[in-house]
């Protein structure tokens, strides 16, 4: 038998450079009101000691929440946020403004000088084009640069307008992009009502083929080039039911592996909605555990009273389902965890439990 100190982790037996997508947790929390952006912070505290991580992040809205000529006392609270011991787990971003709006080099400037070395994200909204991007992150990397940041804050991206959608896999591309979200409501709002206010509903949304088709695009583009797509808002907080039906839909049937909650009610469906269910992680665990034991070569396996075949192919898609798994903290068997989520970095390439 192979012992786990000796064996190849998946990551490296399975994917290859640029392969894997960013782990970030499965719900982008947002933000903007002072009180609501503290309570969000403890809830992240929380309900991540139970985990030992983040099982959600917290996007401070430095756009939306800021009142008109307050935008900079915005960004100062924001920045005090961030540095706080509230920030328990540093998963905690910011959007910001649009890159031609009058705020954004300030803006970005007093993020970065006060807590860049704690964001773990900058959010940019309705870029009109890939241009718009590349520019906003030249500003933000030559802002970094000149305060001495030594690591780039990682950049996600709003996909809202019709020019960023018909650009958006040169948008994802971007070597500094992370994640790309979907923004309905500006989405359709830009259709100039040729789409319906059904469209931005719970159930909507999932089939006026206009925004259906954005979300593809979106969703594609992400996989393509190894980013995290980011599903859109569901504005009927109150219906937990509607919820949990769009996170499910987003996650199983297009492809979303992130999604908004803009309700502290919501975090925890969709927490739910994107995890992997008992069987399929019990599945996982077997299959992965065989395929370390031969050395990640071919297997047969048995599977709901089926004997199966499996190779590397395989093995990849359980192993990003156990990541997944781990990260929305789904308990796992202790042979797996001590294989696979109690290496060092070393051994396994990349950041994991020790």
């Amino acid at each position: 038998m192979t012992s786990h100190a000796s064996a190849l982790h998946p990551r490296q037996a399975l994917l290859d450079a640029g392969e894997q997508a960013p782990e970030l947790p499965v719900c982008d929390h947002y933000a903007g009101v002072e009180a609501r952006m503290r309570k969000s912070l403890a809830l992240q505290a929380e309900l991540g000691e139970a985990h030992g991580r983040a099982i959600f992040d917290v996007t401070l809205d430095a756009e939306d929440g800021a009142p008109v000529g307050g935008e900079l006392e915005h960004a100062a609270l924001i920045a005090e946020l961030v540095n706080s011991p509230a920030n328990r787990w540093g998963r905690v971003g910011a959007r910001v403004h649009p890159v031609d709006h009058p705020a954004f080099e300030a803006e970005i400037d007093l993020l970065l000088s006060r807590c860049g070395p704690r964001l773990a994200y900058l959010m940019l909204p309705k870029p009109r084009n890939a241009q718009d991007v590349a520019q906003a992150i030249e500003r933000i990397d030559a802002i970094a640069r000149n305060l001495g940041l030594s690591h780039p804050v990682p950049v996600h991206v709003l996909i809202e307008t019709h020019g960023a959608l018909h650009e958006v896999d040169r948008i994802a591309a971007h070597p500094r992009v992370e994640s790309l979200s979907f923004g309905l409501m500006d989405f359709v709002s830009a259709h100039r009502g040729a789409i319906g206010a059904a469209g931005m509903s719970a159930a909507g949304q999932f089939t006026h083929p206009l925004v259906l088709r954005a979300k593809l695009e979106i969703a594609a583009a992400c996989h393509r080039h190894a980013k995290v797509p980011s599903h859109c808002v569901v504005t009927e907080f109150r219906d937990r039911e509607a919820l949990g039906r769009a996170a499910r839909r987003a996650a199983a049937e297009l492809g979303y592996t992130r999604m908004w909650s803009i309700h502290p009610d919501q975090i925890l469906p969709i927490v739910e909605a994107f995890a992997p269910d008992a069987g399929e992680i019990e599945e996982a665990c077997e299959i992965l555990l065989a395929a370390q034991a031969a050395h990640w070569g071919p297997i047969r396996h048995r599977t709901r009273g089926v004997d199966t075949l499996h190779d590397r192919a395989s093995y990849r898609y359980y192993w990003y389902l156990l990541e997944r798994a781990e990260r929305t903290g789904r308990p796992l068997p202790d042979d797996a965890r001590d294989a696979f989520f109690r290496v060092s970095t070393r051994d396994a390439g990349s950041p994991l439990t020790d």
